[in-house]
């Protein structure tokens, strides 16, 4: 797993100082926890050899000690946050929780922050560890939506990604989370070693089958570290070929569209998660859990990433290990590396107030990768796949 990134110590105050007026407010739940490690996984997981004295069946009480915290510096900082627009279950797989547990968590956001009526509340699920019996429990806690880990339906490349679970599994999932009324998502990951574009159509298929409203399409990172790092650097599989992944986010844009899909992040296809767009529009959200991230009015701060370390740390207070705060020049390049990767595309104020060079925005709307439309600069759909490049040109471009 990645080493998180350098900052200051938490404030020994425990009270943030406030930079941006307060915008929407978030809530993101990492669950630490997997039965089994990925080959390609380098997230925040924890299988029960690695985690020491730390229990998942308990795990729920750090959580609530946590959101209790959060409660009280976001008091003595005097920052007013709105009820909870959305919350987010993430991990690790937040599907090996009870029921029970998550609804000891979403009443412990509820008291503590509110939770507005029409909040989006997501939970990621592992075919092999939801039932439906599950999903009814999720359901009465307060979950509307549920993403499924998919990455693929074709056993040979779940096999090289180390996914355990059966492709079949997926549609009896679906099938009843929709008859329960929960909103469905489907996670695909594409470029594994050894897979063709046959099989990542046949993905793609199975995917659009099931009838969620809405899709995410990740290409595969191989990172160092990783089980699949070692297999490629030792010869035993194949690297991901790049050209090929171009091909695979072109066909899913196809097939996805042409299913009613459309798509408003690089990545992500149907009808938007309004807890993704926070994070790429900079709104404010508290990340609890190990490792998780935090974004409060221009303070961000992370959490000690093992969960034994991170429980320890709650007993004295913060759980936090960095904190900085971001100045207005970092905040606008964060929103040009972040909404331009989006259908809605930046405001031509934010390129203007951070200064990015007029003739590198001219260059690429010259080339057909940037469009302006009214106040706003959007990638093209030939430009999609350049995106992240042609963000960081705009970046560079800034004279400091």
């Amino acid at each position: 797993m990645g080493t998180l990134p350098e900052g200051n110590p938490w404030p020994s105050s425990d009270t943030l100082v406030s930079l941006r007026e307060p915008d929407s407010f978030h809530a993101y739940v990492h669950i630490p926890f997997c039965e089994v490690r990925c080959g390609y996984c380098d997230f925040n997981t924890y299988t029960a050899s690695e985690l020491g004295d730390v229990s998942r069946l308990d795990f729920d009480s750090a959580l609530n000690h946590e959101i209790e915290f959060a409660s009280k510096v976001l008091n003595a900082s005097g920052i007013t946050t709105p009820e909870l627009s959305s919350i987010f279950f993430g991990g690790g797989t937040p599907s090996l929780m009870t029921g029970e547990q998550i609804e000891r968590i979403l009443g412990q956001l509820r008291l503590k922050f509110g939770v507005a009526l029409d909040a989006e509340v997501t939970l990621e699920a592992n075919p092999e560890s939801t039932s439906t019996q599950l999903l009814e429990k999720l359901v009465s806690a307060g979950v509307n939506r549920v993403s499924f880990g998919a990455q693929s339906f074709d056993p040979d490349v779940l096999s090289v990604l180390d996914r355990t679970h059966r492709p079949e599994l997926l549609l009896p999932l679906v099938t009843k989370a929709k008859e329960l009324g929960l909103r469905t998502s489907i996670d695909l990951i594409y470029g594994a070693p050894g897979e063709s574009i046959d099989s990542w159509a046949a993905t793609l298929e199975s995917a659009i089958s099931l009838g969620t409203e809405h899709v995410s399409a990740y290409s595969l990172i191989v990172e160092d570290g990783t089980k699949l790092a070692s297999k490629i650097r030792r010869g035993l599989l194949p690297d991901v070929d790049e050209d090929l992944n171009a091909l695979k986010h072109a066909l899913a844009d196809q097939m996805f569209e042409a299913a009613g899909l459309s798509w408003y992040e690089v990545s992500n296809w149907g009808n938007p998660s309004v807890h993704n767009q926070a994070y790429w529009s900079s709104k404010n959200w508290w990340g609890f859990g190990p490792g998780a991230h935090s974004h409060i009015n221009g303070n961000r701060f992370w959490n000690r990433k093992h969960p034994a370390a991170y429980q320890q740390a709650l007993q004295t207070g913060s759980p936090a290990i960095g904190h900085e705060e971001i100045d207005d020049l970092t905040h606008l390049t964060e929103r040009i590396m972040l909404q331009l990767r989006t259908s809605h595309g930046l405001d031509r104020s934010v390129i203007s107030s951070a200064g990015v060079s007029a003739a590198v925005v001219a260059r690429y709307l010259a080339e057909g990768k940037l469009s302006m439309e009214g106040n706003r600069i959007q990638v093209t759909k030939q430009g999609r796949l350049l995106v992240d490049g042609i963000a960081l040109d705009l970046v560079s471009s800034i004279k400091a």
